[in-house]
């Protein structure tokens, strides 16, 4: 399965910029847990301060057992913690949403 997310950076360049360093090279324990929870593939994109982020699953994903798996990973909790000192909601996000799941309209 293909699922594409969007998400917000806070609006600063030197903010961004950092953002993007952390993913020049992906801490060994963050890809872990993404390729162990079933993501075959993950590529984020960026426009001016929005992220795109397409990401490609096998059978085994679900999104209750990625977000079990990363409740309980502590290396996960503080790369969340940290990335969220870059990232900021959406305007349309509920309380305590992040990357929101984008409806396909189209395909070719």
């Amino acid at each position: 399965m293909r699922y594409c997310f969007a998400l917000d950076l806070v609006d600063d360049p030197v903010k961004i910029a950092e953002y993007e360093k952390y993913h020049e090279k992906l801490r060994p324990e963050i890809e872990e847990s993404i390729r162990s929870a079933g993501i075959t593939e993950m590529e984020i994109y960026r426009i001016g301060n929005r992220l795109f982020m397409i990401m490609e699953t096998n059978e085994t994903f679900s999104f209750e057992r990625k977000a079990e798996m990363d409740a309980s990973n502590p290396n996960v909790q503080e790369w969340e913690n940290l990335m969220w000192t870059y990232q900021q909601a959406l305007p349309m996000a509920k309380p305590g949403e992040k990357w929101l799941l984008l409806d396909n309209i189209f395909r070719l």
